[in-house]
This record gives C-alpha cells, structure tokens and sequence, in this order.
C-alpha cells in the first residue's frame, strides 16, 4: 500500500476515514520502523489539516503546530498527539471554536492528546518556566494555518534556548540525572523503560536539544541507529500490547521480538542494551563538555584580564608516556603514535582510572582509528597496564565504558564480545554479564591486600563469566577460554592452570558452603581435591566474594560469609595435611543446649525466635543495620515427619523461609535421647511475626497428626490463587553420589513457592527415608535445597533407590 493509497482513505478528513487509513498502515506488515512512522505523521498532518481548514474557515492569525515526538514525525502506534493551537491574540471565541473542532474528533478516535492553546508569547512564557514545554517547543513543526506564526515562534524560542542554556542545561542535567536514579539504566534492566530509563528516547532527546544550544553537542556516530532500534522496538510493544507503554515487560518480550523479526527475547533485550549503551555514552560525554564550556565561560574573562588580554592556554600535565592530564581529561600526547605503540590504550586507560578522570572522546577514538595489534603472547608491560586499569576501582567502570564504546574492548580481547550487552534472566542479577564482570573486578581491587596474587585475582575477576557466551555449563567452557586468553595475555604454564581453576570453580566455596554438610569429610575433601593448592583457595575465597557483592544484594550476607569462612578454614586445614576424617563436631551454643535439654524433657517441639540483623556498611550509619529477618531455632525429639512438620506451620502461618539447617544434636553426658536442631532464617511475607507459643502449638499438632497442614494449604490458595508471572523453568531433582560416604544428597532447584519445603519434606517421608541433614538457600526466586538422606537403617542409599526417589521428587514438583 502506497501513501497515495492510504490519504485517498482520509480524503474525507473524517474520523473514519483517517481510523481506517490509520488501521491499514499499521497492520501493514511490508512498511515498519522509520518509513511507517513518518508515514503516520504525515497521514495525521493531513487529517489535522482537514479539521483545521474546516474550521478556520476566514479566521486569520492561527496555526496548529505539532510539538515533541509528533513534531519530530516520529509517531508511534500508540502515540501521543503533542498538539498547539497557535494564535495571535485575536478573535478568541471563533479560535476557542476552533480548538474544539480539532480536539473532540481526536478524543473520539480513543487517541491521547497532549494539546495547549497559547499566543507565541504565552508559548514562550511557559517554555521560560517549563523545561519539558521548551524542549516540545524546539521540535515545533507547521501542520497548518498561518506559516509565518509559527515560524516566528520556532525563530524565538530557538533563541530564548540558546540565550538561557548556560542557566537552564545544568537544571535539565540535573533533572536527567533525577530520572536516572528514579527509573534506572536502560541498558542493565529486565522490565525496561524504553523512554524514561538512562539512556532511553528521553536522553536521546535531550541530547538534541543540547546541540540546538550550540553550546556542546553529542558523539554522532551511531546515535541516530541507536535511537532508530529503541522507537522500532516502541512501536513493536504498542502494536503487540495495543496500549500506549514504554515498558519492555518480561511476558511481552517474546511477542515484541517476534514482532521485529528477532530470534527470540534475549537477542531483543541485547539490542536495546547495545542502543542504550550508545545513549548512555554520548550522554556522559556531552554533560562532560557542557560543564566544561561553561566553566571556561566563567573563568575566561579573570584570565584574560590577569593575562592582558591573551588567549589562555591549557595546561597540560604528564600522566604516562604518551598520555596528559588536560582540563579535567586524560586526552594523548602531542608526540604520542597510536598507529606504532600498540600498548598505548592500556596505558592511557590505566592512567585515566588511577587519576580518577575521564578519557577524552577524541583521545579514544584516535586509538581506536589507529590501535595495532599487540602481539602474542603480550609484552608484559600490556599485561601490567591491564592489571592496573582492573585494580583501580569504581574508577575502571567509566574507562571501561569509555574504551567499549569505540570497540577496543574487543581489539584487546576477541571473546568479549560474545558477554558483552547479554542479559543475565536472573533476579539476583542486576547487571549485564560484561558489566557484572567488571563490577567484579571493581569489588576484587578491595580485596587485593588479602592475597599474595592480586594480579591472579583481578584477571579472574574479569574473565570468571567469560563462558556465558557459550551453550553448556559457563563454567566449563569459561576454564577452556581462559587457558587460550590468559596465554595470550602473557601469564605462563603454572599462572594460566590457576586462573583457568578458579573460573571452573569459582561458584564452588558458596554453592558448598550453603548447600552441603560442612560436617561431612567427604565435602571438605571434594572442595580441597578441586582447588588444590593453599594459594588458589585464597584466590577463590576473594573472588568469591568479589562475585558475590557484584551480583546483587541478594547474593551475599555475613550468613553466607561466614558459611563460606568457614568451608575455607575446613578446606586450608587438608591442603595442609590435617586429616578430616574424625572432624569435631560443632559444639552447640548454650541456647541450643538448652533448648534440647528442654525438648528431651518435655518429650516436645521447643523453640525460640530471635531477630537477626546484617553489620552496618560503610554507608550506613552504626544505628541502621540491615535486617535479615528472624533466627528461628526449635529442637525436637527425634521422630519422623519434623520437616514437613516444621516447614508446613512455617508456610501457614506466611513465614518465608530464606535460609534452613536440620541436623542431630549431640547432647550432653548424662541426658539420654536424641534430638533434631533446626536452625532455620525466616521473614514474614507481610505484617507481623505470629508469636512463638502460636507456632509451638501448631507444631505439636502437626507431629501428633491433629492438624491437617496440607488442607489448610491447599484451602488458602484456592481462596487466595496467585497471579500468573514469568513462566520459571521446570524443577530439578539430582543424586549427587560422591558428595558423602555417610548418606545420599539429594539437590532440588525449583522456583521458591509458598510451602515448597512442606512438600518436598512430605515427599521424601513418603519415600520412607530420614532427613539426616538438610540445607535450604533461597536466591530471589529459585531455592536450592539440598537433603542429606539415608535409609531406615542410617547407610545411604542404594543407586537405583536414590534415582527412584529423585525422579518421584520431581514428578511430584513438576506436577
């Protein structure tokens, strides 16, 4: 369908006409993206023109200008209609008329209509005081009526914005920045915000209206291709929701990708990310020159006067070789040859990070235009400046930006592209894989003074993730990558073997430490045959941490710390010869001793609820500690049935349970009997905690049978269904064999569900085998649980029987 087609259908410059072109040109699958939008601006500038023409019939002095986005032609499906009715002051009723005779069919079509009726004085007088009427004002557009109206208009408000940017730009920076930390960066979320999220349209926009100052403007390669794919992927979400939204949601994702021709959701997101990127940047930049500009501004005429009236000139101040310090830059030196010193980028942006400053654009892009390629493997002075630029701090994450921007990232190292902009489909990640690994590497530069190889350390920080550009396990295929990119960058035969350990393994401390028996030496064992040596343990130590605190804040607490400590201290005792066959058991605390003398005597449930808090970080005051929920010991007579039992009333009473440890006590001399300690962490879902005494009592009637747990479940969900979210991945049950010579562990993932841990409980009683320990973690949506079980007769069970519970388990979790 041609345009000629499409105003034929608005001919009548009706509301039915200009719905039905509308429809066709939407639903029009051979026109999309830029062509179908100005397609749209114009077939509405023509039914506009209809409806003005109209009613304006002998009025002078008006015109309807279009403003923001439709001035822009940029209209999307669901689009705003930014509409100004423009008039000289004269007959008011016939223009007040007039206003009606446009607005009311466009409310009637169901369209939104953002519309103002003003003289060009009024129009500037709100500009003057509203900075997102004046930056609509600057894309003004003539739809029809009095042409030389509003191109008075657009000459004075051009002027009015060039005259008051030295006051207005750093209040619309400011404003800028505001957004940002209220909606985010675009190029990091999940559910992002295609307009209002740093680095969306709105940045986009702004940056044009910066450029219209002629005060500073923006980086261009690439920015209009950037803000092309972000109102594509728009359109693509209004035509697939049929509402007017800029949130990208996780549900829609598919059908929007589909929409535009994508193979599926993550390639999506991983061109947004790449489009907001390039927002982002050159909105970093330009800020960076407009402060510039305009402090020069202020200091120029004081200088000038100290220097009789010369030119001032820039100071420039030695960073590095070939690299200066100039007004608040790392740009290069006069004598500086990209085209021959192919080590120059590392070093200028080891400089840069160290000296805590930007690198200049111009500065970039003349190495990238010019970057050699640097030998293999690396001289060490490549190695030792890349050492430096990872080991600078918050710093690093700026350079880095900066030297991703123009593609050296991918000069220096090929395989990052295959991580970089991808999305992490995790809530307990709140970073792209690229940026996660550079957070990493900025939380390990803290850890530097802990570990006799810092180097070691800050490269497998960077690189820990490298293989999730790859299909399989990431760790498997990131130990593979990183023998052939650490070889290259110059490490030898016994560095490249520790680092290519430490990215195998560098989920193994906190995925043992928080979901097997520390007690059991087979674990300990396991860990100190996988490490091998004291010098890598304390490397993976650190860069666990340093993983940990990158990911999220869900991902890391002094509990886990601790946990993790601990497998450490347990794991540096074998390497160094300690045999952890007879381990001593861990003495219980006075309450906990307490507590079990009190169960055996009573022949009952005791427990204790105690609140537990995280240690104050160095940006929170002593005072605020952050809360990590409720401590919840109970010590039972030992019985079958304590873990649904436990976890049943837990889920009852709306307790979530984020973290669990079931295990025997061993009681003092003297008492006889035998008693289970939970220690489990749990927080209420919403209001208050029950009391203790309320929980006691539900938990003797559960293990004497008198409460019916799984009615009263199934009662409160029917009444209360939860909402449909994300589609989660199906569960996971696996045997895991050589984790204990003392009982058979079992490991469920799943997505975390209110009463989860009541059924997989009741699922392994039913498989008549005893809970001898059980491990429970909860990271944002998914628990990872894992079960030290046995049969009636305390061994571990035979293969086939744990397969059979395990593949039961499952059928039971997946139906």
């Amino acid at each position: 369908m041609t345009s000629t087609d499409v105003s034929k259908d608005a001919e009548d410059s009706g509301p039915s006409g200009y719905a039905a072109a509308r429809l066709r040109l939407l639903t029009e699958g051979a026109r999309s993206g830029p062509p179908r939008r100005a397609a749209l601006a114009e077939l509405t500038d023509e039914w506009l023109t209809g409806l003005f023409a109209a009613g304006a019939e002998g009025l002078r002095g008006v015109s309807l200008v279009a403003v923001g986005g439709y001035g822009r032609g940029e209209l999307s499906p669901r689009s705003d209609l930014d509409l100004l009715l423009l008039h000289d002051g004269g007959d008011s009723k016939a223009v007040a008329a007039l206003a009606d005779r446009i607005w009311y069919p466009v409310w009637d079509l169901g369209l939104a209509l953002d519309h103002s009726v003003r003289t060009p004085a009024e129009a500037r007088k709100t500009a003057g005081e509203d900075l997102k009427a004046q930056l609509g004002l600057l894309d003004a557009r003539h739809i029809a009526g009095d042409l030389g109206l509003t191109a008075g208009l657009r000459t004075a408000v051009l002027a009015d914005w060039r005259n008051q940017a030295p006051k207005q730009l750093p209040e619309l920076q400011e404003l800028s920045a505001e957004r940002a930390e209220r909606q985010g960066e675009l190029q990091y979320l999940l559910e992002p915000d295609l307009k209002e999220a740093r680095g969306g349209l709105r940045d986009a926009t702004i940056l044009r209206a910066v450029a219209a100052s002629w005060l500073a403007d923006a980086p261009r390669e690439g920015l209009d291709d950037a803000r092309r794919r972000l109102l594509d992927v728009r359109d693509a979400l209004h035509l697939t929701t049929g509402r007017a939204t800029d949130r990208l949601s996780l549900q829609e994702q598919d059908q929007v990708a589909a929409e535009l021709g994508l193979l599926d959701a993550d390639t999506l997101l991983r061109q947004v990310y790449e489009a907001a990127r390039v927002i982002s940047y050159a909105s970093d930049v330009t800020w960076r020159e407009v402060g510039r500009v305009l402090r020069a501004r202020a200091v120029r005429p004081r200088l000038r006067a100290m220097l009789g009236g010369a030119k001032p000139t820039a100071e420039r101040s030695p960073l590095a070789e070939g690299v200066v310090e100039q007004d608040g830059e790392v740009v290069l030196a006069r004598a500086a040859r990209p085209d021959r010193d192919a080590v120059l980028p590392l070093r200028a942006a080891a400089a840069a990070a160290q000296a805590g400053l930007p690198l200049s654009l111009h500065a970039v892009r003349r190495m990238a235009a010019g970057a050699r390629p640097l030998p293999t493997p690396w001289p060490a002075e490549a190695r030792e400046q890349l050492v430096t630029l990872l080991g600078s701090g918050r710093p690093t994450v700026e350079v880095w930006e900066a030297l991703e921007a123009e593609g050296l990232i991918t000069h220096l190292l090929p395989d990052w592209e295959r991580v970089r902009c991808r999305p992490q489909r995790n809530a307990v990640h709140i970073w792209t894989v690229d940026r996660h690994l550079i957070e990493t590497a900025v939380r390990a530069s803290e850890f530097t003074r802990r570990v006799h190889r810092p180097d070691l350390l800050l490269v497998a920080a960077l690189l820990h993730d490298i293989g999730k550009g790859w299909p399989g396990d990431h760790s498997v295929a990131g130990e593979i990558i990183v023998k052939d990119v650490a070889a290259r960058i110059g490490f030898d035969r016994d560095d490249v073997l520790v680092l290519s350990t430490l990215v195998r393994h560098h989920l193994l401390l906190v995925e043992t430490a928080t979901r097997r028996d520390l007690e059991d030496p087979a674990t300990v064992r396991s860990v100190a045959e996988a490490v091998g040596s004291q010098g890598t343990l304390e490397l993976l130590h650190a860069l666990t941490e340093a993983d940990a605190l990158a990911t999220g804040p869900a991902a890391w607490s002094s509990w886990r710390g601790s946990l993790v400590t601990d497998l450490v201290k347990r794991v540096g005792a074998v390497l160094a010869g300690d045999d952890p066959e007879e381990p001593e058991a861990a003495a219980p605390t006075a309450e906990q001793e307490r507590l079990a003398i009190e169960a055996v005597a009573t022949g009952s449930p005791v427990l204790a609820l105690r609140a537990q808090t995280e240690p104050p970080t160095e940006e929170q005051s002593p005072g605020d500690p952050e809360p990590l929920g409720v401590e919840l010991l109970i010590a039972v007579p030992d019985q079958p049935g304590v873990l649904p039992a436990v976890a049943g009333v837990l889920a009852m009473h709306r307790l979530t349970v984020r973290t669990a440890e079931l295990r025997a006590l061993d009681l003092p001399d003297g008492v006889e009997g035998s008693v289970l300690l939970l220690n489990w962490r749990v927080a209420a879902e919403y209001g208050s905690l029950p009391q203790a005494a309320r929980l006691r009592a539900d938990l003797v009637r559960a293990l004497d049978g008198s409460l019916d747990i799984a009615g009263r479940l199934a009662e409160r969900d029917a009444a209360y269904p939860r909402r449909r979210g994300v589609l989660a991945p199906p569960p996971r049950v696996t045997v895991h064999p050589a984790a204990s010579r003392l009982a058979t562990v079992i490991e469920v993932r799943a997505q975390d569900a209110p009463g989860l841990l009541f059924r997989i409980g009741r699922a392994l009683e039913d498989a008549s085998v005893r809970v001898r320990s059980a491990h429970v973690s909860t990271l944002g949506a998914n628990a990872v649980d894992a079960f030290y079980v046995t049969g009636p007769e305390g061994a571990p069970l035979p293969g086939e029987e744990a397969a059979s519970v395990a593949r039961k388990l499952e059928e039971m979790l997946r139906g």
